[in-house]
């Protein structure tokens, strides 16, 4: 082939490849819809004393109540709606609640009893407004002092409190919930607080728990008449609580008390020297041993007292709380929680 007939080839072949390319790119358009959008994920905004989703305010203030247990003051009104009680006891082997409402407003609380500084220093770990009908002498020096909101029924007998004629006087003091923030508006109480969240398991860690599987376990250690029960209801993951073998329910509603967490902590009790009472001094600082119930499961551990709040602990490692209401039963300190059977 001649030089001429080389170069006339290769500018054919040339021009058919740039011709090709040319099609290629200015071919006809592909119809396009709308750019993709990533929408953010929006977090699960959760309350923070139960880890469950919030379906209302987040943010409204802790209150602490103090319910009366004895046993003319059974069944209790509102209880089951707390997100944390705290049972421990008073006089003799009488046992008293500190119910701690953030996530729930009960309609009707009650009874209503008398403050301790215990209850108090509890109720102060988590900033609540605090709600008694009278005090020991050492309660009213702490409440007095001004470090602590509060409205004692003392003051507000049959206006923000009233009594009710099914029961006798101590045990037959009751507020509302809607009283209770009637009262702390008059008394210019903030009633919104931004709390920090306990820590909770997801649902699958709640599912994988080890530990000793649990079916029962009661609670001996306070006495006759207050003997304490919880049985796992597996079918609905949560603890049902009995009292002297009475299925605990709300006075109103007929609804269980239920707990997602039982904690039983062991701490040092002793009689205040010189107290015609006979009341107590608790030792909430120091730690000790506890059993924590979850999930059918049970765990000997360790409770720390952490900024106010009464924490389970393994081998030095925070023990996370299943998302749900939590019972704390303090103890009185015996060699090897012995006050306690644990039935698998």
């Amino acid at each position: 082939m001649k030089r001429a007939e080389y170069l006339l080839f290769f500018t054919l072949a040339a021009f058919i490849v740039l011709a090709g390319c040319f099609h290629h790119e200015a071919g006809p358009a592909k119809k396009s819809g709308p750019p993709a959008v990533n929408h953010p994920v929006k977090p699960v905004l959760t309350y923070p004393l139960t880890g469950l989703p919030v379906r209302g305010e987040q943010n409204q203030r802790v209150i602490g109540v103090m319910i009366n247990n004895h046993t003319l003051a059974r069944p209790q009104s509102g209880l089951y709606k707390a997100d944390i009680v705290y049972e421990v006891l008073a006089e003799g082997n009488v046992t008293r609640f500190l119910a701690l409402y953030q996530s729930e407003k009960p309609n009707e609380i009650g009874p209503i009893r008398s403050a301790r500084p215990y209850f108090i220093d509890l109720n102060n770990g988590y900033g609540g407004l605090f709600i008694c009908h009278g005090w020991s002498p050492a309660a009213r020096t702490m409440l007095e002092s001004g470090k602590t909101d509060y409205l004692n029924g003392l003051f507000y007998d049959g206006t923000l409190f009233h009594r009710v004629t099914f029961r006798k006087a101590p045990h037959n003091s009751y507020i509302t919930y809607d009283n209770i923030i009637k009262g702390a508006k008059e008394k210019h109480f903030a009633l919104t607080e931004k709390i920090p969240s306990l820590h909770f398991l997801t649902k699958q860690q709640a599912g994988a728990l080890s530990g000793r599987t649990v079916h029962e376990a009661v609670i001996h250690s306070y006495g006759k008449g207050y003997t304490v029960g919880y049985i796992y209801n597996k079918k609905s993951g949560v603890f049902k609580r009995y009292t002297d073998g009475e299925l605990s329910a709300d006075r109103e509603t007929k609804t269980p008390v239920t707990a997602a967490n039982v904690f039983i902590v062991s701490a040092r009790h002793h009689l205040i020297n010189g107290d015609a009472k006979g009341r107590r001094d608790i030792d909430l600082t120091s730690g000790g041993d506890a059993y924590l119930l979850q999930h059918g499961k049970m765990n000997k551990v360790k409770w720390k007292n952490v900024g106010g709040h009464i924490l389970p602990y393994k081998n030095g490692h925070l023990v996370k709380f299943v998302p749900g209401k939590t019972w704390i039963n303090i103890i009185p300190d015996v060699p090897g929680l012995s006050g306690v059977t644990i039935t698998s």
